[in-house]
């Protein structure tokens, strides 16, 4: 067949499906595969091509999986393909100092033995999560991918939402979902507004080698200008997320790679041995962007097109599939009922869910990255005395580590590792 006929076909295809999700990112498959387990057919649209987001070389990126969110990829059967690529999370280690100048006395640390269900969370890189997803969805058949293709226009009819794509053709279905990132389209062109605000940080991200074993130990360093996670992965490596002022970020970013390794160092230290690049090297601003409603007519909004928040705590993807585990179960239940699943009444139901928890969230992640991203003494000396504290307390030390896993407040069925 000549392109000029593919391109006709396109041009005048038209699809209809239960859900439409617009971005192919993690979240969005997630959501499909959740959904199509449920019965419900889906249209996913993906700005990428396929070859694209199954690329299998190692580019450093990587996730802190909570339990809960490797609980809900148990339940829509990826767990047991992907867990000989996830590096179980031990124990953390949260200090306070200055680079060169080694820890503060004062810290926290947790240890998964102090909790019954296990290690608190997993490391897994993002290259494994995206070739899983994929490999599910090409074997479900209520589940249409079109991949390369991007969203132009959106309209709400009557009982349907609809979608223009830049190829012409036209996909409809009873709910829309915006999977589609911070600056979501799905967003925007229903009108919703967001609330945020930028940090002044950076986020420098890259993977080391090192000489020592990592144990599965994570660790958080706060500096003055931001704080460093140093994640465990599979192997003597582990993943590096550097938040720095903006300022020193850039001037970081144009480093060579051994010049930036030699930046890293003193940050770094030396308890794993010596360390290496592996991997690329990635950069991005920080800021808080939470959207005024996660709903609007027929639309709902998932992962980043709802809720974009700072990475230090390391949930901005478990926070994701808080999303997807709430509105699947919120549509499954409406579903056995005979209701209309893009109804309001249906969709408050999600909001009604998520809200609380995503103002919590963004509002604990904006405090405790304004408490230590400083030099001030009488917060530092706060600080240190409250980790101290808190280190010494069992029961509130417990209480952080079951916090962290996600197994704290009202768990969807998925993140409970059962059917929706």
């Amino acid at each position: 067949m000549d392109n000029s006929m593919d391109t006709i076909i396109l041009k005048t295809m038209k699809h209809k499906s239960d859900i439409l999700i617009v971005g192919g990112g993690l979240n969005g498959c997630a959501l499909a595969i959740a959904a199509a387990q449920i019965g419900l057919t889906v249209t996913l649209i993906d700005s990428l091509p396929v070859k694209t987001r199954r690329l299998p070389g190692f580019d450093g990126r990587s996730y802190a999986l909570a339990l809960a969110s490797k609980r809900l990829l148990g339940a829509i059967d990826l767990w047991d393909n992907l867990e000989k690529d996830a590096q179980p999370i031990l124990e953390i280690k949260v200090t306070d100092g200055h680079a060169g100048y080694g820890p503060s006395p004062f810290f926290m640390h947790f240890d998964h033995a102090e909790i019954e269900e296990g290690p608190m969370g997993f490391m897994i890189e993002d290259r494994h999560l995206r070739r899983a997803f994929l490999d599910a969805m090409k074997d479900m058949p209520n589940i249409t991918h079109l991949a390369g293709e991007t969203v132009v226009a959106q309209n709400i009819t009557t009982g349907h939402a609809q979608v223009t794509l830049a190829s012409g053709g036209t996909c409809s279905a009873k709910v829309l979902i915006g999977s589609d990132g911070r600056k979501s389209g799905t967003a925007q062109r229903a009108g919703i507004q967001r609330t945020g605000w930028r940090y002044g940080q950076t986020a420098l991200v890259c993977a080391v080698e090192h000489e020592k074993p990592n144990n599965g130990i994570a660790h958080q360093f706060f500096m003055p200008g931001g704080p460093l996670a140093i994640l465990p992965l599979t192997g003597n490596r582990c993943s590096i997320v550097w938040a720095e002022k903006t300022e020193t970020a850039a001037q970081i970013s144009t480093l060579s790679d051994a010049d930036f390794m030699n930046a890293l160092r003193p940050r770094f230290g030396d308890f794993l041995g010596d360390i290496k690049l592996a991997g690329k090297r990635f950069s991005y601003p920080l800021d808080l962007t939470i959207a005024n409603s996660l709903i609007a007519d027929r639309i709902a909004l998932i992962g980043d097109a709802a809720h974009g928040i700072h990475p230090i705590a390391g949930q901005g993807l478990n926070a994701g599939l808080r999303d997807v585990a709430a509105l699947v179960q919120v549509l499954a239940e409406a579903r056995r009922r005979g209701e209309d699943i893009g109804s309001p009444l249906v969709l408050d139901r999600y909001q009604a869910w998520r809200r609380f928890d995503v103002a919590t969230l963004a509002v604990a992640t904006d405090a405790f990255n304004k408490l230590f991203s400083n030099n001030n003494p009488v917060l530092r000396a706060s600080r240190d005395i409250g980790m101290g504290l808190i280190n010494r307390v069992p029961a509130m030390r417990r209480a952080f580590i079951r916090e962290a896993a996600g197994l704290t407040g009202q768990v969807p069925n998925l993140l409970q590792g059962k059917p929706a």
